[in-house]
């Protein structure tokens, strides 16, 4: 039986969602390329096989980063630059959630919103760093909008060094490996950094406010939500520690470039509805089946997608973009003799990638390389030297052959 995808969902259901509910054009060109991925519609590449030099056709992928087909080999690529940029401590993992009463205002608001979580979460990390460690710790720091049921849910994945750097130059790790920082404490650093956050936001005129929460435009009903958010527990969730190079790489790729649902939750298309494995942490975590109609299903989808070039995976304190090089360099010489480095040869093997290539139907290889490609009106254009060759020897992909 052939796997269901979501290009088939929005092979199917494009249409009658576009009529039901009005998509800005982000959205709508996003659902249109995903539905033609790996279809031929968007041309066909010539691959040719290292080992027995085989030559084959596969249609192009669309390369949108919410494509569940086409994210695999990019967080594969993401990874193996990250490898470098490990340092051999103890890792902890942290989550914050937004509020429930701010997720109407995350998505008329997306970049703002979602920008502001990054700045606040980080900043909650970066003081505790300061205040419990007299360090500047790493942190990587990754953004999820759902939950398992589609549902807007956006919430923060950090990935945070174990200790820093001191001014001194020296390394300051945890005393106990089980615990970073209190989380009670970073959720009330986290609570107010966004609320303030918030009120800078709303005195520049930044927010929109529509549909439910127009009101908020009003001072009053904007000052009775913020006391509201004052007086509630903001969820922050520190779920452990990891340790060792491949590990760390594993657990990120657990994270990093995952899209909103994956082909291989899906169950069931039929012609009104889809069918997908969902988790029910109201039930501990079961897995059950969630079937909704196929617009449904697309309305839900299109609540994650991302503003244009946002970017998802960021970097905070030793590991920012600007000061990353030196500041490895001096991290590394700091923990050279150091009780808090990592044992790195502990760590468990990385598992087989999921992009990894299709072996060669002719010698089973897995060593191909890309020759040329097609658009999708069927112009050929050469990658390597002697594809042109190739191409008028094999002629035209079978689906684009009018003869």
């Amino acid at each position: 039986m052939k796997q269901p995808s979501v290009g088939e969902a929005l092979r199917r259901f494009l249409g009658p969602f576009t009529q039901r509910f009005s998509v800005g054009p982000r959205i709508l060109d996003c659902f249109r390329r995903l539905s033609r991925c790996h279809t031929g519609q968007l041309g066909w590449s010539l691959i040719q096989c290292h080992t027995c030099s085989h030559l084959h056709w596969t249609p192009n992928g669309c390369g949108d980063r919410h494509c569940p087909d086409c994210h695999g080999r990019q967080r594969e690529l993401w990874l193996e630059k990250q490898r470098h940029d490990l340092l051999p401590v103890r890792y902890y993992h942290w989550v914050f959630t937004l509020p429930a009463l701010l997720r109407p205002l995350a998505l008329q608001n997306q970049q703002l919103i979602y920008t502001l979580m990054f700045e606040a979460a980080s900043q909650s990390l970066l003081r505790c760093g300061r205040q419990s460690l007299n360090a500047q710790i790493g942190i990587t720091a990754l953004l999820h909008t759902w939950g398992q049921n589609l549902m807007n849910h956006p919430h923060l994945h950090c990935l945070v060094t174990g200790g820093g750097l001191t001014p001194e130059g020296s390394w300051n790790g945890p005393k106990n490996d089980r615990f970073l920082f209190s989380v009670h404490a970073v959720s009330k650093i986290w609570r107010s950094k966004f609320i303030d956050g918030l009120r800078e936001l709303r005195s520049q005129d930044k927010l929109q406010f529509h549909g439910k929460i127009q009101s908020w435009s009003q001072p009053t009903d904007w000052a009775q939500m913020l006391h509201q958010l004052r007086q509630s527990s903001w969820v922050v969730f520190a779920k452990g520690s990891v340790t060792g190079s491949q590990a760390l790489l594993n657990y990120l790729g657990r994270y990093t470039h995952r899209v909103a649902i994956t082909n291989s939750r899906l169950l069931k298309i039929d012609d009104h509805t889809v069918s997908f494995r969902a988790k029910n942490y109201r039930k501990n975590g079961r897995v059950e089946e969630l079937t909704l109609s196929g617009v449904e299903f697309l309305r839900r989808l299109s609540l994650h997608i991302l503003p244009p070039r946002f970017t998802k995976v960021r970097h905070f304190g030793l590991l920012a973009n600007n000061r990353r090089k030196k500041a490895l360099e001096q991290a590394r010489a700091a923990l050279a003799d150091s009780p808090h480095r990592a044992d790195l040869s502990q760590a468990p093997p990385m598992p087989t990638p999921t992009g990894s290539p299709i072996p060669c139907a002719v010698c089973g290889g897995l060593d191909h390389r890309c020759v040329g490609r097609t658009d999708s009106e069927g112009r050929f254009s050469a990658i390597t030297q002697g594809a042109t060759q190739l191409f008028i020897r094999i002629g035209l992909p079978p689906f684009l052959d009018s003869s």
